[in-house]
């Protein structure tokens, strides 16, 4: 079959990039469709690509090829290291795939699946050409103001488990959108920041990844919702390396975390020699309980055992005075000795994470949100008794 017959055979919706020493080919694809493999399958067969691009990057490979991977899990590591509030992100977005695929009786990400088996089964280069998920998120919620990453935070589990009817329009729907794009969609489009790291960047990466994937022919399966803008990006120059650099810190966050929690004891100090001892001691308690009680009830809504709620209550006021430690990873940490998942937990996780009620209640994920809504309840406990102290001294 010669090169014409061969681009007339393919799928309707695959378009076609020459570059100077390749010819390109951009498959697009719904992430829970049947049809999608099938199109897979037919361009991989016509076109016996050298190369074979997947929108996957090396931790949605291995979690998508090894469905057992949530049993290695360490939880204690996840929580010393920071990555709780980006591990459940992750578990939301499985979910909602998860509670798709159940209902249309295909596979989440089968189409990128049948890309893995056809480069093994035709010896073509694999090439991961999406950026990793956990820089992604990085960026996204490390470019967004407090009161931004707080609407983010509700907005993006409130459109995961809002929707219960899954029908054939919304997957249809889902054919203009991209997979991390769909889980918070009307947050991208509320949020241009949000819109730019999550969507823009992983166009460019995509693109140049894609056009440095080895071979004459490349077979490039994405998200049909990335076509346009890899067809826009791939004959530029893009610097990987500055698309995966964590976010810059700001300076300000880092000098606030260190300021407030001077001014507080500043003022409890200055509070004794303006209204004497009583004036000092009743600001300390503002401080403690206002702090307690709002971090204690994060961890409460999370449904943590009531050790974890009083250990959470008496180590949000001093927490919020250290910045190197924070109330939700000394609530996570309790919650995990005191409840360590088991097993069959890990092993239920897929399952459990596709209802509310499973969400809340599997000790892995009631860990997460524990440390989470403790953290949220301190930030808000900190600026409410900060600013009661604030009015009382002035």
């Amino acid at each position: 079959m010669n090169r014409q017959d061969t681009d007339s055979a393919l799928p309707e919706g695959i378009k076609y990039i020459s570059l100077p020493d390749k010819d390109v080919y951009l498959l697009g694809t719904a992430h829970v469709s049947a049809k999608s493999v099938q199109e897979v399958e037919n361009s991989a067969s016509l076109l016996k690509p050298d190369s074979i691009c997947v929108e996957l990057c090396p931790t949605r490979y291995s979690s998508l090829k090894n469905q057992q991977s949530w049993q290695q899990m360490d939880i204690f590591r996840v929580i010393r290291e920071k990555k709780a509030f980006y591990l459940l992100i992750q578990l939301a977005m499985t979910a909602f795939y998860r509670k798709l695929g159940e209902k249309m009786g295909v596979k989440p990400g089968a189409e990128m699946l049948e890309g893995i088996r056809l480069s093994e089964e035709q010896g073509a280069e694999l090439v991961l050409a999406d950026r990793e998920v956990n820089i992604t998120l990085r960026r996204v919620w490390g470019y967004l103001s407090l009161w931004y990453k707080i609407k983010l935070f509700l907005q993006m589990f409130l459109s995961i488990f809002y929707q219960d009817k899954v029908n054939e329009d919304i997957v249809e729907d889902m054919k203009n959108r991209d997979q991390l794009e769909v889980v918070m969609d009307s947050v991208a489009r509320s949020f241009p920041e949000v819109k730019k790291r999550l969507i823009d960047e992983r166009d460019m990466y995509l693109a140049e990844k894609i056009k440095k994937a080895p071979g004459q022919t490349v077979l490039a399966i994405v998200g049909i919702g990335h076509v346009q803008g890899i067809e826009k990006q791939i004959h530029e120059d893009i610097d990987l390396d500055r698309l995966s650099q964590a976010p810059p810190r700001s300076r300000l966050p880092q000098i606030l975390k260190w300021l407030i929690p001077a001014i507080i004891v500043c003022l409890i100090v200055l509070g004794f020699f303006k209204g004497g001892m009583e004036h000092s001691v009743q600001s300390l308690a503002i401080w403690i309980l206002v702090n307690g009680i709002f971090s204690g009830l994060g961890a409460a809504l999370a449904l943590a055992h009531p050790l974890t709620i009083v250990v959470t209550f008496l180590a949000a006021p001093l927490t919020s005075l250290n910045p190197t430690i924070a109330a939700g990873w000394v609530a996570g940490l309790t919650q995990a000795l005191l409840k360590k998942p088991t097993v069959g937990d890990l092993e239920n996780l897929p399952y459990d994470i596709t209802s509310w009620k499973g969400f809340w209640l599997n000790p892995m994920c009631r860990i997460l949100l524990v440390v989470v809504l403790a953290n949220l309840g301190s930030s808000i406990g900190t600026f409410l008794a900060g600013g009661w102290i604030t009015a009382r001294f002035f």
